[in-house]
């Protein structure tokens, strides 16, 4: 996926993940908070790949990680995103600036990348160090970025019209409760003693 679709991507996750209230911070959240966020991480996991939008600018970062990694290796990976939420528990003092809601939509945008990605036929390997590819090819590299469009308006356009339009979704309530559940349990192992 280009860099263009997966910006047009993350935001439409933002506006679905916020309207659905995929989490009570998300539901709560303000929206120049959650979707500044999304954006300014979705491009992050393309760090492994030196002619990157990002990995352009950050070519002293982008050249190791791609000779460590390879393109689509571990920055694709729920395994960074673990070990990226970990470091900046670790390091982030508590009373930092940054709110519950940017923090998610960081999450956010960092997911939605790999997400883009699965839909292409390279896939991701979101169990790294397996080599397992998760994918469902619904993009074709050979037809350009209109595909890539046309899907992340769909998306957007969806998820705008999505919670007025949908009665209460017991699938959405249970993936909220279950996402809490496991942000709780990720603060308690990283940090023990800030768990109220």
């Amino acid at each position: 996926m280009t860099a263009e679709g997966h910006v047009l991507f993350s935001i439409a996750c933002a506006v679905f993940a916020k309207n659905a209230e995929l989490t009570p911070v998300l539901a709560q959240g303000d929206w120049w908070h959650v979707i500044p966020a999304a954006v300014l991480t979705c491009l992050l996991p393309d760090i492994d790949h030196p002619k990157s939008v990002l990995g352009q600018r950050l070519k002293w970062v982008a050249v190791p990680v791609a000779r460590a990694f390879g393109h689509r290796g571990f920055t694709h990976s729920l395994l960074a995103v673990f070990g990226a939420l970990a470091l900046f528990y670790l390091q982030v003092p508590q009373n930092a600036m940054i709110p519950p809601d940017a923090l998610q939509g960081m999450v956010l945008g960092y997911l939605s990348h790999i997400l883009a990605d699965m839909i292409t036929p390279a896939g991701v390997p979101l169990l790294w160090p397996c080599r397992w590819r998760f994918r469902l090819p619904l993009l074709s590299p050979r037809k350009g970025n209109q595909l890539e469009r046309v899907l992340c308006m769909a998306l957007f356009a969806w998820a705008v019209w999505m919670p007025s339009s949908v009665p209460e979704n017991s699938a959405l309530r249970w993936s909220s409760t279950m996402i809490d559940s496991l942000q709780v349990h990720f603060q308690r192992l990283i940090n023990p003693q800030s768990v109220h």
